[in-house]
């Protein structure tokens, strides 16, 4: 078969970066017991934080005869859900009404054919005129409909303001009939998609293990099979219900390759917001457990850090984090990342993701960071090149984009690069820039391992494309740092970081 030449390029660059698996530093409170099966590409999941993973699922797990475990909502009940035999799964749910909605009179319903035909805001107003179990049925029979409504979503806006014109019960109505497009809508509130996607979570479970018993064909067995064992990580990522930081599901998607995105801490009332963008090959099946530790991590360190802030009197107490393991697009594999299809979907998905962000928080706006790594980078500076609009940028490992200098993108604060020893990718200028270079204007974020001077740690340095992330390093001081506003304090590998102290927040 013959490959694209920039594929075959990139991922020859890629590959080269790992020679073996991840060397993490001594007590870094790291597991080594987590990596992700993909060739040339290892993750490495804390231990701590509440990130538990049982034994590996088996087909034999699968009919098991232990009872699941499903949490009961904190809202008005949902229809009764009769669980399948199989495996164990703690999913607490939340919905918090804060707010009593204003009522009004539903759209008249229309029949499901000519409702197929409608999209945006207009199949939104439909499928709210219809009943529950219409709604319901329209969502099964009309799943192309379903797809072009999320790949294409109103505005943020019209997605609030629609929500906020439904009464208590409407709203409690489509969260049980149609929960996979209440909980990926940007503009629904954060609880209620929670609410929706842990509801989606369940139901598919549910359905895939009935199959699982039922006279299937070998292909559709083995599709439900890698399904359901992709939404068995989600269900450990999410983990317990007395999980430190509470986790929600901001985002979901069951099928294919699958998307999804686990909060860590509570993005209604964050002070400062980052998201983790990943780059080539980070999957749901393969990586979201990890994925989450790591921004379990990120979110303890910054936590840390503002706590200090606070004792030395340069920050308040009340400050609070919240952290978003985000994998809500679709990550190339070595056969099409030298192509920027899929960092356009990424691009789209990154934008709708902060505006729905910034448009609940209005009134409130957090501190709102990407912390972007190797083809993510490029994603989010696509998004940034176009009207999205954050607080903080770092990439990591990042082949560029067409945007020639900071100039031109739409960062309020400063933007950061850090490219680590033996790291192929970044100063390829591969997708038409080099963010590494002088000339584009971003602040140096060293990687390469150092002590800090403020607690005194020894940082390991971060070696290859995929080392950025591994919690005691240099790398995740300064992505935690970004974070929290806190750039003077980022060292840059030159002789200024001596002074780099708490005596300069004063």
């Amino acid at each position: 078969m013959l490959f694209d030449a920039t594929a075959v390029l990139i991922a020859s660059l890629t590959v080269a970066t790992v020679g073996g698996p991840v060397v993490l530093p001594e007590n870094s409170g790291v597991s080594s017991s987590f990596s992700s099966a993909h060739a040339g590409y290892a993750f490495t999941t804390p231990d701590a934080h509440a990130v538990t993973s049982p034994a590996p699922h088996t087909l034999a797990s699968l009919t098991s005869p232990a009872p699941h475990t499903l949490a009961s909502l904190t809202s008005a009940p949902l229809a009764p859900m009769t669980p399948a035999p199989g495996r164990a799964i703690d999913l607490p749910t939340s919905l918090d009404q804060r707010s009593a909605p204003t009522v009004v009179a539903p759209a008249l319903p229309l029949a499901a054919e000519q409702l197929a035909t409608f999209s945006g805001s207009s199949l939104l107003h439909g499928l709210s005129a219809l009943p529950p179990a219409a709604a319901a049925d329209f969502v099964t029979t009309h799943p192309h409909a379903v797809h072009e409504l999320l790949s294409s979503p109103p505005a943020a806006h019209q997605v609030t303001s629609w929500w906020a014109g439904l009464d208590a019960t409407a709203q409690r109505s489509l969260i049980a009939a149609t929960p996979e497009v209440v909980g990926n809508l940007d503009g629904v509130p954060f609880a209620v998609r929670n609410q929706a996607n842990r509801a989606l979570l369940r139901s598919t479970i549910r359905e895939l293990e009935l199959e699982a018993d039922a006279a299937v064909g070998r292909a559709v067995a083995t599709q439900n099979l890698h399904r359901l064992e992709m939404l068995y990580e989600v269900v450990d990522a999410l983990g317990p219900a007395i999980a430190n930081p509470p986790r929600s599901l901001l985002n979901l998607d069951t099928h294919g390759q699958g998307k999804a995105a686990v909060v860590l801490g509570d993005l209604e009332t964050a002070d400062y917001v980052s998201y983790m963008i990943p780059g080539m090959l980070v999957t749901v099946a393969g990586d979201i457990v990890g994925w989450t530790g790591f921004g379990a991590r990120l979110y303890d360190d910054q936590t840390s850090w503002l706590a200090l802030l606070a004792e030395a009197g340069a920050a308040t107490q009340e400050q609070t984090v919240a952290t978003v393991a985000w994998i809500g697009y679709q990550t190339p594999s070595l056969m099409n990342v030298g192509s920027m299809e899929l960092a356009y979907e990424g691009r789209d998905a990154i934008a709708a993701a902060i505006e729905g962000l910034q448009t609940l928080r209005a009134d409130d706006p957090p501190f709102v960071s990407l912390l972007t790594h190797s083809y993510g980078s490029t994603a989010a500076l696509l998004a940034l090149e176009d009207d999205t609009t954050v607080d903080a940028l770092a990439m990591v490992g990042s082949p560029g984009s067409p945007a020639q200098s900071v100039d031109e993108l739409n960062v309020r604060g400063d933007v950061f690069v850090g490219e680590a020893a033996w790291d192929p990718i970044p100063n390829s200028a591969f997708f038409g820039s080099d963010p590494g270079a002088p000339s584009y204007g971003a602040r140096v974020m060293s990687v390469l391992g150092s002590v800090d001077v403020i607690t005194n740690e020894v940082l390991a340095g971060s070696a290859g494309h995929n080392e950025y992330w591994v919690p005691g390093t240099e790398s995740m001081r300064n992505l935690a740092l970004i974070a929290i506003d806190r750039g003077e304090l980022v060292t840059d590998g030159s002789a200024l970081d001596a002074g780099r102290t708490l005596a300069m927040l004063h």
